[in-house]
């Protein structure tokens, strides 16, 4: 039954956030019955609703749950007033992720008006190899994923994209030494990405923040920034840690 209540929630994502009841059979591969029986538990709960149109969406009682109990939420407050720092400097969007399974997560996005082209949205995802965030954080992953990713496949977003492992290996090795990344072009062309690792404290890498901006060559001016903030929001990290 969890597992089943698992697959409809992992139907919605963020361009599909009101599904039909037949949508969601179809997309979980479950029995139009047994999905509609489920949603009227479920809806029972709040944990799934039904719009003025009937379609199903995912009830506020979960995101209500959800708030209370994930592990990024005191990530993302430590890191918020630094957010907003950054993206007063840069007016373009600002970006905080962190690594969940073979994916970066990203927990949060400032962004403006007129700003660079960017498909990253919060509670989104994208590929490790393809971001900038991903990037630095697979490149302090444990080998393990590391190798995984490696072995791919690995999706070529657009002609900038590495997809060659060998390249990418070193791609890695260049994030661990230089300590940040830029990837031009790789998931939009008219866009570049700049992460840096965001430290606990252990010194271990738990998060990546980073911007967005015009690929017009001048992203590396935004790494000082980026290697401030980084260091801002370990330092609180840290303070809380002791606390």
């Amino acid at each position: 039954m969890l597992a089943r209540a698992v697959r409809i929630f992992e139907a919605f994502t963020s361009v599909r956030r009101a599904l039909t009841l037949s949508e969601l059979a179809r997309l979980t591969g479950l029995p139009i019955a047994t999905t509609s029986r489920l949603v009227a538990e479920l809806a029972r709960h709040g944990l799934l609703t039904r719009d003025e149109e009937g379609r199903i969406r995912v009830g506020v009682r979960m995101w209500e749950l959800a708030q209370r109990a994930s592990p990024t939420l005191s990530l993302r407050e430590a890191a918020m007033p630094f957010l907003e720092d950054v993206h007063t400097v840069v007016g373009q969007h600002v970006q905080f992720s962190v690594l969940d399974g073979d994916e970066v997560l990203f927990l949060e996005r400032l962004s403006a008006p007129g700003a660079v082209i960017n498909y990253t949205q919060i509670a989104g995802r994208l590929p490790l190899h393809a971001s900038s965030s991903g990037l630095v954080l697979l490149a302090h992953a444990q080998a393990e994923l590391q190798e995984r990713v490696l072995a791919g496949p690995l999706q070529q977003l657009t002609p900038h994209t590495v997809t060659d492992p060998g390249q990418l290996r070193g791609v890695l090795a260049e994030v661990r030494r230089q300590g940040h990344v830029v990837t031009d072009g790789y998931i939009h062309v008219e866009a570049t990405g700049v992460a840096v690792p965001v430290r606990g404290r252990s010194g271990e890498v738990v998060a990546a923040l980073s911007v967005i901006v015009p690929n017009d060559g001048a992203a590396f001016t935004w790494v000082p920034v980026l290697c401030t903030a980084a260091n801002g929001i370990s330092r609180t990290l840290s303070r809380e840690a002791i606390q």
